[in-house]
């Protein structure tokens, strides 16, 4: 068995597969020896589904059908997706504690699985995808895979680590504020956050219901469009989800940006920016002009509101999704209570970590009767300034590109005890949650002292994703920096 399988791109794996060069079960055996290799080091992997992954790939190479391109291709899903009868804890002692099996499948696996993807485990995530460097997960830290030294991100920090340690060919995240997109750029993956509504959260645990999404973390941005194309769409499940027709996004790949308008907003170029992070985005650029797009500055005005007010509505929405966990229906349970009042608060004080109650309490601070006016409705109304100014942009161009992050990927605990430090890595990021719009991450270097990945971020207008996928297959195949992979 060739011991490189694993480095397969989903869409080299499914022609090799069809030509039975190689079989399913080779491939899931590749990924799971390269998972129990590496992710002693890293880990990314929460949930091992190694045995029952085996059986799957068996059962699809004696039917010997390879017809859908993510027939027999191993994954990885993010910790707050629910998988029937397979452990879903959103990595919070809440849930892990008791061991928690849902009795459903969520719409995103279900689609996947459906057309004999292979999920091989849980990903680790921040609790309840709350930070953004997976330290608040009861499972402990993700490494990068780049520098083990360094977080991979979050809060889908433990998918990114997989895909770019080769463990799996996908992953499946959510991206709330940027958390698909930050550890895909900071394990050089490439990630994409689909516009709200896009792909169904049915069985996705709830951090912000008005802002959470599903999307891919690939090696390629070919695999993105593979799999975008299988998990968007209408979901009966979710009155979210827009009635919106799903294109298959594989052909939106030409490759051709001529007379493409990009769009560089000058909020995104601040100061105490890495050199090296602003220089590799603005060589994008470049690439991009040179390759016939119209590179045009342009201004994101209200940029500078958009960490305080997702750092308002986002602990708001927490603090009413959180109350689901009470220790009674389901969820850590204790026997040290007094009576019913003492019992919610042990329950909660003992289950969930401190960034989590740190939300819950700014949330319900500010719904509170007196603050409401003061706090909340005014991030709602700072946030439709924050998508118009996304709306005017896109009459003027298609796409709008920017730094995926400030600084690459920091040292672990480097931020601990700073919240507020912690909530700006993403400061690149939220105004396309609070918007709706979708976004997307490629490789475009590498720091030079350290050969971290620096990512580039597009983003495009509502339902978009197929004028984002294309600029950025443009971009991936002028350059070679998905090629290069970290020395395990």
């Amino acid at each position: 068995m060739d011991s490189m399988l694993h480095t397969l791109s989903i869409a080299q794996a499914h022609e090799k597969l069809q030509k039975k060069e190689i079989s399913c079960t080779e491939l899931t055996k590749a990924c799971i020896d390269r998972a129990e290799s590496v992710d002693k080091k890293l880990n990314a992997l929460v949930y091992r589904n190694f045995e029952r992954a085996l059986e799957e790939a068996k059962k699809i190479d004696a039917e010997g059908e390879f017809t859908h391109l993510l027939t027999g291709i191993p994954f990885v899903v993010k910790d707050n997706f629910c998988e029937k009868d397979i452990p879903s804890t959103g990595c919070s002692n809440v849930l892990r504690k008791k061991d928690y099996r849902p009795p459903f499948e969520s719409t995103a696996t279900a689609r996947v699985k459906a057309v004999g993807a292979i999920s091989l485990g849980k990903g680790n995530t921040d609790e309840f995808t709350m930070g953004a460097s997976t330290e608040t997960s009861c499972y402990g830290v993700t490494r990068n895979p780049w520098d083990p030294s360094r977080v991979a991100g979050g809060s889908s920090g433990g998918c990114a680590a997989a895909v770019g340690a080769d463990e799996c060919l996908f992953a499946l995240g959510s991206d709330t504020g940027g958390s698909i997109r930050q550890p895909a750029g900071f394990c050089g993956c490439s990630g994409l956050r689909a516009t709200y509504g896009r792909v169904s959260r049915y069985g996705v645990m709830s951090m912000a219901s008005s802002l959470d999404t599903v999307g891919p973390i690939c090696k390629s941005v070919e695999d993105i469009a593979i799999v975008l194309s299988t998990i968007a769409g209408k979901d009966p499940l979710d009155g979210t989800t827009g009635d919106v027709p799903v294109p298959d996004y594989t052909k939106a790949l030409h490759g051709d940006v001529k007379g493409l308008k990009i769009g560089l907003p000058k909020e995104y170029f601040i100061d105490g920016m890495d050199e090296q992070v602003e220089k590799a985005v603005r060589d994008a650029a470049t690439q991009f002009e040179k390759m016939g797009a119209v590179v045009t500055d342009i201004s994101l005005p209200h940029t500078e509101y958009a960490v305080a007010t997702y750092y308002v509505i986002v602990p708001s929405e927490v603090s009413s999704n959180m109350s689901r966990y009470d220790g009674i229906r389901y969820g850590h349970t204790t026997d040290a209570a007094t009576d019913l009042i003492d019992y919610y608060h042990l329950a909660r004080t003992e289950g969930f970590g401190d960034e989590v109650k740190r939300r819950i309490m700014i949330g319900t601070y500010a719904l509170s009767a007196g603050y409401y006016d003061a706090y909340y409705r005014k991030a709602q109304k700072v946030r439709t300034l924050i998508r118009k100014d996304f709306d005017d942009a896109f009459q003027n161009v298609d796409v709008i590109l920017t730094p995926t992050y400030p600084t690459p990927a920091f040292i672990v605990g480097a931020l601990e005890g700073d919240p507020i430090a912690m909530y700006l890595q993403d400061i690149f990021l939220v105004s396309q949650g609070l918007s709706g719009m979708p976004g997307m991450t490629v490789p475009c270097g590498f720091t030079s002292q350290n050969t971290l990945p620096i990512g580039l971020h597009l983003t495009g207008p509502q339902w978009g994703e197929d004028t984002i996928l294309n600029a950025a297959y443009a971009y991936e195949q002028a350059m070679d920096w998905k090629e290069q992979k970290p020395n395990l």
